[in-house]
């Protein structure tokens, strides 16, 4: 639900902004605000009506569902208006700035899953305890918890999550000789990263002329990653990431699958990896809800209907955002409960069926814009009982205030290199050597 940026975890979010899934319409990117996060929050919109300003990167949808003219309506002295960057890679560190000012804030301002440990680490003194607005109950008890300091206070309410799954090209398989029917496929791989590996072979054994069994290493790796419960942090906080033997696991078999000749050598969401989906060049992908927006939109019109869904070898979690309202602001209490009302139930369900963006209350997960969601790539398949399902299976992660610089040196300065001929031990020092320098280790 957000415009891209050079992390894997922001792309996670960003790359939504294209998403539409209950509809099957297409939503566009969201016009670049700028590299600030927006001026002062301040009094009086048009008619002596009290302004709710909100900062935010990317597509959020909230405006796109017509969510700020129903709070509007329903309360007629509020005037809501938001400042959009497109890029989170702009957008968060001028926000750090302005929380470290105390100026320049928005009554609302978005956080980035990937930057939310660090903004609960070093700026809580600086955000609305939001526990008496939101109501904790309704929210997946780890995305509550990720926004909450030791001392109990949450300092932000989350929107969206990135349930895992697997999007396939169902004449691919067919013609490689797998099965297709969604619950079949899933039980291939159900339960083993390396059992998912094991089809990629199979694939490779009668694969259609220059296609891949998958779209690209990064994808592989953030998929196994985003399914363990510690990986880069330990509870203490300790960066321990060389020393986890789950992080070095993934990225040997990442490295193995990349040797093996069963990947795209691309990397996510750059020009040339977006030819490989209009191509038709991959048969499957790890597939969170927001990456079925970014599959119609780079793909021709004729790959409608040929992809399906099975669920992931182990549930996991790539993408997601929350919001929070600065002690500085003009307006904290109105913000708050507006914060309170765009991600509560329903109006997540409602960003769901427009904007794509997978709730992270379960109750939305009966509603019908959930249950009834389909999506024109993937025909008929039930995506909002697919991702609901994944979704309350996802493991509570302890995450870190630098995991998306860990991430992406993983995936851009790593297991890449494999499919440009460098070694697996290669590939893993020369990511490593670039992970611990930005983390000045």
């Amino acid at each position: 639900m957000r415009a891209r940026t050079r992390s894997a975890r922001n792309r996670a979010v960003v790359l939504a902004a294209v998403a539409s899934l209950g509809a099957g319409l297409l939503a566009g990117c969201a016009d670049d605000g700028g590299d600030d996060t927006g001026g002062s929050s301040s009094e009086g919109g048009g008619g002596g009506k009290t302004k709710i300003t909100l900062g935010l990167f990317g597509t959020a949808g909230f405006e796109e569902s017509s969510l700020y003219k129903e709070y509007e309506k329903l309360h007629p002295d509020i005037d809501i208006q938001q400042t959009v960057v497109e890029r989170n890679e702009n957008y968060y560190p001028a926000l750090i700035n302005h929380l470290t000012t105390g100026s320049g804030l928005q009554d609302i301002q978005m956080i980035e899953v990937g930057n939310i440990a660090e903004i609960v680490k070093t700026q809580s003194d600086k955000l609305l305890d939001l526990s008496t607005y939101g109501k904790k109950s309704d929210y997946l008890e780890w995305k509550w918890a990720q926004a909450t300091t030791s001392g109990g206070q949450t300092i932000a309410v989350g929107t969206d999550i990135g349930p895992m799954a697997i999007c396939y090209r169902t004449d691919l398989f067919k013609a490689a000789g797998l099965p297709t029917d969604r619950e079949e496929v899933g039980k291939l791989w159900a339960g083993s990263w390396d059992k998912f590996v094991d089809v990629g072979k199979q694939y490779k054994a009668k694969a259609p002329k220059d296609t891949t069994f998958l779209d690209s290493p990064g994808g592989l790796l953030q998929s196994i990653l985003s399914s363990e419960k510690d990986r880069f942090y330990n509870e203490a906080g300790d960066v321990i990431y060389k020393t986890n033997p789950a992080v070095k696991s993934a990225f040997d078999l990442t490295a193995q699958a990349a040797e093996d000749g069963l990947i795209g050598n691309q990397t996510q969401f750059q020009p040339a990896w977006d030819t490989t989906i209009a191509n038709s060049k991959f048969a499957a992908m790890s597939c969170p809800p927001w990456m079925l927006g970014y599959i119609k939109g780079k793909s021709q019109p004729d790959a409608a209907g040929k992809w399906d869904i099975a669920q992931a070898p182990k549930s996991g979690n790539w993408g997601g955002s929350f919001l929070s309202v600065p002690k500085s602001g003009k307006n904290t209490e109105e913000a708050a409960k507006l914060a309170a009302w765009l991600t509560a139930p329903a109006q997540q369900a409602k960003l769901f069926g427009v904007q794509g963006s997978f709730p992270s209350t379960p109750a939305a997960y009966e509603s019908t814009e959930v249950k009834d969601a389909v999506n024109d790539m993937t025909g008929d398949a039930p995506i909002g009982t697919i991702f609901a399902e994944a979704a309350e299976n996802i493991p509570v992660q302890t995450i870190g205030p630098k995991d998306q610089i860990i991430q992406q040196g993983l995936t851009d300065n790593g297991v890449i290199l494999v499919t440009q001929g460098k070694s697996a031990k290669e590939a893993w020092d020369t990511a490593t050597k670039t992970i611990d320098n930005n983390l000045d280790q």
